[in-house]
């Protein structure tokens, strides 16, 4: 008898949705994925797998993702753990605004490469910044339209989505930016940014987390200060408050913030200061001049911005 993971090798092209019926059957499918707990065929919807390959070729059929684990690979890999009868206990349904399902969101999304994201943060002078991983693309990510919006407010637009993770790395929540088609600015809406799981101590973040880091608010302004300053990890804590309660990575001793220049930024500013004192943290303000870094870079570009910048950190800290 021909085993199934040869059939999976031998069938794969143009027949995942029948091989996911086989071997993932506690699953279903939703648009052009396949959903389902686990690769052991566990109830649930944390594992996507593609039935079609995408028009450019960049996404194959057969390929998976479980966004839970951070695992992924083909139809071939899930065969033996299939055969072998595991049973993990069922994670259950995702709630809507839960981190599950932001996982399931970010495990959808594709890199930002070659995208109205890329083109909407290329417009406000965000350019070739390392270490952006976390931010993603949906073409036609949910949106649903508040009171405040007109009617026939589209219900699907392209977002940049955001991974917003823990000290330990681990998928949080997930920041969505709507934009508009072409992705000259954010999408004509009544609130084009939201935040979902849990955000309270965690971020966004740019590069390996070290004794010297950044934070600010907005994705944006994080974004404009690490463009001057790339040595700088940076995380975007997403607003005033989640600012002032984010956590500390272990190996931090000092940290520049980039302070908004309203009265929320100011005291956010010095509920952190205060809360860093705690643990030995010296905290420093990266000061703007038209109320947000990203405002500063659109006016005078990256290098004087730059020159703004290190003005205001320490020598040994400046590249």
């Amino acid at each position: 008898m021909e085993h199934p993971a040869s059939a999976i090798a031998r069938d794969l092209a143009g027949q995942a949705e029948r091989l996911c019926r086989r071997f993932l059957s506690n699953g279903q499918r939703e648009g052009n994925y396949w959903l389902v707990g686990d690769v052991r065929n566990t109830p649930g919807r944390s594992l996507y797998v593609r039935l079609r390959d995408t028009a450019d070729g960049t996404g194959r059929a057969g390929k998976w993702t479980d966004a839970q684990s951070g695992e992924h690979g083909d139809l071939l890999d899930s065969v033996p753990a299939n055969a072998a009868g595991e049973r993990p206990p069922n994670r259950g349904k995702v709630r809507s605004g839960s981190p599950e399902a932001a996982r399931r969101l970010l495990a959808i999304a594709s890199p930002i490469a070659g995208t109205v994201a890329e083109v909407y943060l290329e417009g406000r002078g965000i350019r070739s910044v390392p270490g952006i991983g976390s931010l993603r693309f949906h073409p036609r990510c949910w949106y649903r339209p508040s009171a405040d919006d007109l009617p026939g407010t589209p219900r699907a637009m392209p977002a940049m989505v955001a991974a917003v993770t823990d000290l330990a790395g681990r998928i949080a929540g997930a920041h969505r930016t709507w934009l508009a088609p072409n992705g000259a600015d954010k999408a004509a809406v009544a609130y084009p940014r939201r935040a979902m799981g849990h955000l309270l101590g965690n971020g966004v973040r740019f590069g390996e987390a070290g004794a010297v880091m950044a934070a600010g608010e907005g994705i944006e302004s994080t974004l404009s200060l690490r463009a001057a300053v790339p040595i700088l990890p940076a995380i975007a804590a997403l607003s005033a408050a989640h600012l002032a309660a984010l956590a500390f990575p272990p190996t931090l001793r000092r940290l520049y913030v980039a302070r908004e220049a309203d009265p929320a930024g100011r005291k956010a500013f010095a509920g952190l200061s205060a809360r860093a004192r705690r643990f030995g943290i010296e905290v420093l303000p990266i000061d703007s001049r038209r109320g947000d870094l990203n405002a500063d870079l659109r006016a005078i570009g990256l290098d004087r911005l730059r020159a703004q910048i290190l003005a205001q950190m320490r020598g040994d800290d400046r590249p």
